[in-house]
């Protein structure tokens, strides 16, 4: 028998040889990042499950505090804030009892061990719901927003944050939240820059829950196009100039190829956000019985570490966290 074919079943016999060649690590407990919608409402055990995102909920805090003590081995979360009213300077976003900054305060007082990362971004507090300040003709003002992204990223660390990551894909926001953290004294505050954030249809059920769709217009002229590839590096290396101390790419699967190329080309900590209508594909099928849906969840994030995500941002974090399905 001719035997110059490779034999790559070799090393596939056994689960303990396929562990041990095994070239990306398994998912982990520490790399889920949980996302989290938390309510401004008078009713302090609001719960409300998101159509288009089965098993996600929009929360009070107190809810929310009740989720995260829960969830066992949860190691962080990011917070969306949705507001009892809205505003055309987003001042829910940075008020010193905002949405945000209450579920800061009491999540760090009653888990100080969490790690509480903050979404800055002002879509979900303006009333025309763009990431920005609009002009009289409806133009996203850039320069002038970037006060207002600051003093929210401040208004964050002074709440308790343990880290602050900005959306809005203003140019320059990154320096301006570094400048006002560290003349505020928050020094040892990190940066998690949505650096390289695509304008995609893939954000549609996450607008439904953050109540963030814009009123006019869409976000085609802050948001990368989604045809561009080498312009996610110069936005990763731009915002790490800035003073970024770690990078996301949005959304994550069907940019696979553009994760790969950012993890190239810095070196920075660098996160995958697995965003809501990824989420959602695969709670349908999985309902529906067309796919084995945990196994799909792990699959796909597991693509999303060989692809070079050091932490990945994920709805799937619950399910999976409870069910121990994560190292």
């Amino acid at each position: 028998m001719n035997t110059l074919f490779h034999r790559g079943r070799r090393l596939r016999q056994s689960p303990q040889l396929r562990d041990l060649v095994r070239e990306t690590a398994p998912l982990l407990a520490e790399d889920l990042v949980m996302p989290c919608f938390v309510v401004e409402t008078a009713t302090s055990r609001f719960r409300k499950e998101i159509p288009s995102m089965p098993g996600q909920f929009q929360l009070s805090p107190v809810e929310l505090e009740k989720l995260v003590e829960t969830v066992p081995r949860l190691a962080a979360v990011l917070l969306f804030g949705i507001p009892a009213g809205k505003d055309d300077r987003a001042s829910g976003a940075y008020a010193e009892n905002g949405i945000v900054q209450q579920a800061v305060r009491r999540l760090k007082a009653r888990r100080p061990d969490l790690l509480v990362i903050t979404d800055v971004c002002l879509c979900e507090y303006m009333s025309h719901g763009h990431c920005g300040v609009l002009s009289p003709d409806g133009r996203i003002q850039n320069d002038a927003t970037l006060p207002l992204i600051a003093q929210t990223a401040v208004s964050h660390a002074q709440a308790g944050a343990d880290m602050v990551a900005p959306s809005d894909m203003m140019d320059g926001r990154v320096a301006a939240i570094r400048g006002a953290l560290d003349a505020e004294g928050f020094t040892q505050t990190p940066i998690l820059s949505y650096a390289v954030k695509y304008a995609s249809a893939f954000y549609g059920p996450f607008r439904e829950a953050a109540h963030s769709a814009p009123s006019c217009g869409d976000r085609k002229s802050y948001q990368m196009d989604p045809g561009n590839a080498r312009e996610a590096l110069i936005e990763a290396r731009a915002d790490i100039a800035e003073g970024a101390d770690a990078l996301i790419v949005k959304p994550a699967g069907p940019y696979a190829d553009i994760l790969y190329r950012v993890r190239r080309a810095v070196d920075v900590p660098l996160c995958a956000y697995q965003v809501s209508g990824e989420y959602a594909m695969l709670r349908a099928a999985g309902l529906k019985g067309w796919i084995d849906e945990k196994s799909a969840m792990l699959e796909s994030l597991l693509g999303l570490k060989r692809a070079g995500a050091d932490m990945i941002i994920t709805y799937c974090a619950e399910a999976l966290l409870r069910q121990k399905l994560a190292r």
